[in-house]
């Protein structure tokens, strides 16, 4: 999903605008991993803590901190160390944008988090090329073959089957194939630009006191899978995929 998200973000060419006029960004799930105990932390080096759970994620962090981003507020959010299993006293601060595609495995299964979007997507990838990604990017990390593995047969697919599939009811859009359906990833992106050319959710960036303009034209009715965020204030897309 992170792949996607970025793909969407270098076509519309904000990669190349500085962070803070941005009018999209993306955020991730995970930020919020919760703050692991020591006995916690000693199981994630031995590989036999499981990140794929929903407990894992300090949901009611990650409602507040999207909470703020609906209200136009600049916000501070996690900076999480995956080598360590340590949240960093460093924080990533987050100014207020148009369109913020929130990413993550699991960031339908909370009701109060999943309502808050308007567009929900969900990435289907094949368990194969999901695994493979997974290795090389935990390779990199500096985990082994043999604990990796052990990993994502004894959590992450488990994890998956029980949490995340079934979450893919709730998806607007599935984009099979990830990043190289191009064709639906255009789609998203002529989506996205259709809202900030429509001036649907033009923001005051020059003060940025943290209020924001109402829509100057309304969205067409929601259906009940579909939901405005912050009664029409801002317009938010979520990519949601199998675990990465």
């Amino acid at each position: 999903q992170s792949t996607v998200c970025e793909k969407i973000m270098e076509l519309l060419g904000q990669n190349e605008v500085e962070r803070r006029q941005r009018k999209v960004l993306i955020l991730s799930q995970d930020s919020f991993y919760r703050v692991l105990t020591p006995e916690q932390k000693a199981k994630a080096l031995k590989g036999q803590y499981n990140f794929d759970h929903p407990d894992a994620f300090d949901n009611d962090l990650m409602h507040t901190t999207l909470k703020n981003i609906v209200e136009g507020k600049t916000v501070e959010v996690p900076t999480y160390d995956f080598v360590t299993h340590s949240r960093l006293a460093e924080t990533t601060v987050v100014y207020p944008a148009d369109v913020v595609l929130f990413e993550g495995i699991l960031v339908f299964y909370n009701q109060d988090i999943r309502d808050m979007f308007h567009l929900r997507l969900f990435v289907d990838t094949d368990s194969d090329v999901r695994l493979s990604r997974r290795v090389l990017r935990d390779m990199k990390r500096g985990r082994d073959l043999e604990q990796i593995l052990t990993q994502y047969t004894t959590f992450v697919k488990p994890a998956f089957e029980e949490f995340c599939l079934p979450t893919k009811k709730y998806a607007d859009v599935i984009i099979p194939r990830g990043v190289d359906n191009m064709v639906a990833i255009n789609l998203i992106v002529q989506h996205i630009q259709d809202i900030l050319n429509g001036d649907i959710c033009k923001w005051q960036r020059g003060a940025m006191n943290g209020h924001g303009r109402t829509y100057k034209r309304p969205f067409p009715e929601q259906t009940e899978s579909s939901s405005v965020l912050a009664a029409g204030k801002r317009s938010h897309l979520e990519s949601s995929s199998r675990p990465h």
